[in-house]
C-alpha cells in the first residue's frame, strides 16, 4: 500500500511540513509559499491534486495566521506559480528549479504589490504611486526569493533523495 501511494503521500507530507513552518518564527516574507506551489504542481501525479493540496495547506495556515484585504492577490499569485510548477514537470534540474523559483518570486512580488497599490489607499492612483509602491517593496523581495529558493532546495532535494530510499518514487 505504501509503495503504491508513495508518489502522493511523500509530496503531501513534505508540503504539510513546509507549510507548517509558516507558523514558526521567521524573517518577514521568508516563507515556503512559492516553493510549495512549484513543488506541488511539479511532482504530484495529478496536476490538479498538486495545486489543490498546496492551496488547501495555505488556507489551513492562513486560517491560523489570519487574513488581510489583499489575500486574493496572494492566492492568485500562488495559483499562477502552480502554473510555473507545471512547466517543471519534465525539467527537474537544478537550473530549471532555480529559474522557476526566481520567476515565482518576481511574479509574487508584482501581483501582491500591485494589489497593495490598488487597494491600500497608501499610494496615489497613478504611475508615480505605482512606482513608489514597487520601490518601497524592494527590501522585501530578498526574503521572498530567499524563502522560495531555500524551500525549493528542501522540497525538491528531499524528494530527489527519497528516490534512493524508495526507488518507486517518480517525478510526475
Amino acid at each position: 500500500m505504501l509503495k503504491k501511494n508513495i508518489n502522493i503521500l511523500l509530496p503531501a507530507l513534505l508540503i504539510l511540513l513546509a507549510t507548517l513552518s509558516r507558523l514558526l518564527p521567521h524573517p518577514f516574507n521568508f516563507t515556503p509559499i512559492g516553493a510549495v506551489a512549484l513543488f506541488g504542481s511539479a511532482v504530484f501525479p495529478s496536476r490538479y491534486m498538486g495545486i489543490f493540496i498546496s492551496l488547501a495547506s495555505m488556507l489551513i495556515t492562513d486560517s491560523i495566521i489570519g487574513f488581510h484585504s489583499s489575500m486574493w492577490a496572494v492566492y492568485l499569485s500562488f495559483f499562477m506559480i502552480g502554473g510555473i510548477g507545471l512547466l517543471l514537470r519534465n525539467r527537474m534540474g537544478a537550473i530549471a528549479i532555480f529559474g522557476a523559483s526566481l520567476a515565482s518570486s518576481v511574479l509574487f512580488f508584482v501581483v501582491t504589490n500591485f494589489a497593495v497599490w490598488l487597494g491600500s489607499g497608501m499610494y496615489s492612483m497613478d504611475m508615480k504611486g505605482l512606482t513608489e509602491c514597487f520601490v518601497m517593496a524592494i527590501p522585501f523581495f530578498g526574503n521572498t526569493f530567499g524563502g522560495d529558493i531555500f524551500y525549493c532546495i528542501v522540497l525538491f532535494g528531499s524528494y530527489a533523495l527519497s528516490k534512493r530510499v524508495w526507488p518507486s518514487v517518480q517525478w510526475a
